[in-house]
């Protein structure tokens, strides 16, 4: 392992972004999500549980050196399966001054170096900052997508985000707080377009405030309301309510942290339409423009 001293890694992130103002990487143009592909993987672990991390990311932790994870954010159970034989270091309490040498100098020592972030590192995952900063040191990376876990309460509830006349659009958001302003979170105003799924992530412990405020904003208090703690974890919880009743729930389960908060009538997956794609256009003919023209229209997928 070298002593190099790392380039300042808030240098790295502004050059990086100056970089892309002025043109597009031409990996963007060579390579698909799920490609093998040089350089240290980002790679998402999915939910929680182990069966839901995608085929690449297995691949790559099986054959990885070192795994540098999001600490009790992996499911244990998944790095006992994948990452028994390879050095695990916890990321949680590291900045990027002790993160980016570490990953940089295992990687010019030939080691397979895997980034583990839980769900998907692209949602709330603050990945491209740390792939940012070893670009700029000369280390490729990549994405490897990642199961978030939205997508895994919306199967636990049995139940679609998006549904016909129900739910045509659906919101990752996050609650203000201390990395956020009031001018900044935008939950009141999804809630008000009606049809709209509003998932937020990291808002486990704002529960109340962020219902006194719906309820303040005239909000129907009987707006349905889920709070899946740990989803496709062992200890997996469920809680239903409403905007009026899921704070109370919540408190009494004691959870603070490591839920998902889904507001919207999805959340109980009634009321919805038969959608046209598997009505009257599936006789349409199953010429390749009238099936493209379908599944654009009706939005099913």
């Amino acid at each position: 392992m070298t002593d190099e001293t790392p380039n300042d890694p808030q240098d790295a992130i502004d050059s990086q972004g100056d970089r892309r103002r002025e043109e597009l990487d031409n990996r963007i143009f060579e390579h698909s999500a799920g490609d093998d592909q040089e350089g240290v993987p980002f790679v998402g672990a999915g939910p929680g549980n182990p069966r839901l991390l995608t085929v690449a990311g297995k691949e790559l932790l099986e054959e990885a050196d070192l795994v540098v994870h999001a600490g009790s954010l992996v499911n244990s159970e998944l790095l006992d399966e994948y990452c028994a034989h390879a050095e695990l270091v916890n990321s949680v309490g590291k900045d990027l001054e002790e993160l980016i040498p570490l990953m940089r100098d295992a990687y010019e020592d030939g080691d397979n170096v895997v980034r583990l972030h839980s769900g998907d590192p692209a949602i709330y995952g603050a990945a491209l900052e740390q792939m940012d900063a070893l670009e700029h040191e000369g280390v490729p990376t990549y994405f490897v997508p990642g199961v978030t876990s939205a997508f895994a309460a919306s199967a636990t509830l049995r139940t679609q985000l998006t549904l016909n006349e129900v739910s045509n659009h659906v919101a990752f958001t996050r609650p203000q707080g201390k990395t956020l302003t009031e001018e900044e979170d935008h939950i009141s105003e999804f809630v008000e377009m009606g049809d709209v799924t509003t998932c937020i992530y990291l808002g486990t412990h704002a529960v109340r405030d962020t219902m006194d405020r719906l309820l303040a904003d005239d909000h129907d208090p009987e707006t349905p309301v889920a709070v899946i703690y740990h989803a496709s974890w062992p200890d997996e919880d469920v809680i239903i309510g409403d905007i009026g009743t899921i704070a109370d729930k919540v408190e009494d389960a004691g959870y603070r942290a490591s839920a998902l908060v889904v507001i919207g009538d999805a959340v109980t997956g009634a009321g919805y339409e038969r959608s046209f794609l598997y009505g009257d256009w599936a006789n349409r003919g199953a010429d390749s423009s009238d099936a493209t023209e379908s599944e654009t229209q009706a939005g099913d997928d």
